[in-house]
């Protein structure tokens, strides 16, 4: 039987397809230990301050796996190098597994971490890459149905390790078990995607010291960092919601634990659902007015959630800030991918503002709640949305960017 060859339509349904399932893989990964915190830290006999440092192996390791994706992407190839990364971080999240849960070491436990970090955060690059170039083909707004599936990966992460918690599956198997899966999922999925995504040839020969000052210059560059500034209070308030969500929810707005934890459900399935709706709105009103619409319904979020005291009024603040913290980080990978050339680069410039925000804030608002209190350190995220808003002009595309060149 002879197979027929796919029309240009077909291949690009697929391309689209494989980069939302790489989406979700990176989600699944990146929730993967959040559940199973508790027994992490009984396994390696910390406390809660020591553990902290040890999840900062994702943060060191995040930040080194942004700056290096654009050489990466330069010598290996998208496809080589998107299936290396979701590999090498499931090696990390196996590693993390058996350290702990077997040996109780707590130095190979952050090796662990620090691999994972390095493999989601170069991941996070080419998937976004990826995805600006797949919304440039098929010419529709797609970036949000992308990481939509981020959303729902982390969705289906977290509910994977409460149900491994729940029917007292050790973690050492549960991550092992996903790391396989995982690896085999995207080996898998790079299959769909061009064998060859470039813009422009020359950079791809360009020696690595041209490369790592073009990715430099990058932060000299005011749009690239005023994109990074809407990056910085969506992903902080996402950040936060992940972090301290649950706890002021029942703490501070006196609920159970299991309301509290349907609240966050809430926030994931809201967030999930604005970016899956996104894309038709995008296309309708443009970049700009939607990140300025979700911003400002995210502001008003926020409000309602510090200050709402009936449980129905935190519900609503929670949903509405879900949706103010939806659109910004996508649409702001769009921006960043088709600003100019070499589009890994810019776009880890901004992926790496909005990943200090995400991992690095929710510490910061911990500081705060030290002097202030929980809800009232919220202010600060509802602050940094406001400022999103005022310079979300800067998503605005551009025919023939006048940007310094990236080499």
């Amino acid at each position: 039987m002879t197979t027929q060859p796919l029309t240009a339509g077909q291949a690009l349904r697929q391309w689209r397809n494989a980069v939302v399932v790489l989406f979700a893989l990176g989600g699944i990964t990146v929730s993967a230990w959040g559940p199973r915190l508790p027994s992490i830290r009984a396994d390696l006999h910390l406390g809660d301050g020591v553990i902290g440092l040890v999840l900062a192996g994702v943060t060191v390791g995040s930040i080194a796996g942004l700056a290096a994706s654009s050489a990466l992407l330069s010598w290996l190839g998208a496809r080589r190098v998107i299936a290396s990364v979701v590999i090498l971080a499931s090696i990390g999240l196996a590693t993390v597994g058996i350290a702990a849960g077997a040996f109780g070491s707590v130095v190979f436990t952050v090796v662990g971490f620090v691999f994972v970090g390095f493999g989601i955060g170069c991941l996070d690059v080419m998937i976004n890459v990826q995805g600006s170039a797949v919304e440039r083909e098929s010419r529709k707004t797609l970036m949000p149905l992308m990481h939509a599936g981020w959303s729902v990966g982390a969705v289906v992460g977290s509910g994977i390790g409460a149900a491994a918690a729940a029917l007292d599956v050790a973690f050492e198997w549960q991550f092992v078990g996903e790391a396989v899966v995982l690896a085999i999922a995207a080996l898998v999925a790079v299959r769909f995607l061009p064998a060859i995504v470039v813009q422009d040839a020359s950079l791809v020969r360009a020696p690595v010291g041209v490369r790592i000052r073009g990715w430099l210059r990058g932060w000299t560059d005011w749009r690239l960092l005023l994109i990074g500034v809407v990056m910085l209070g969506v992903e902080l308030g996402e950040g936060t919601a992940n972090s301290w969500l649950t706890l002021a929810v029942r703490d501070d707005h006196h609920q159970t634990d299991a309301v509290a934890a349907l609240f966050f459900t809430a926030f994931a399935i809201g967030e999930s659902g604005a970016r899956i709706l996104g894309g038709p709105l995008v296309d309708r009103v443009g970049r700009v007015n939607a990140v300025r619409f979700t911003t400002a319904i995210g502001v008003i979020g926020l409000v309602l959630f510090i200050v709402g005291a009936p449980a129905w009024i935190t519900l609503i603040g929670v949903l509405l800030w879900s949706v103010g913290v939806s659109m910004g980080f996508p649409l702001g990978m769009s921006a960043a991918a088709d600003s100019g050339p070499n589009p890994a680069a810019r776009v880890s410039v901004v992926a790496s503002i909005g990943y200090l925000a995400n991992l690095g804030g929710p510490p910061v608002i911990g500081f705060l709640a030290e002097s202030v209190g929980l809800l009232n350190a919220f202010w600060l995220v509802a602050v940094l949305l406001a400022v999103g808003f005022a310079v979300a002009g800067v998503l605005r595309p551009r025919a023939t960017p006048k940007l310094t060149e990236m080499a």
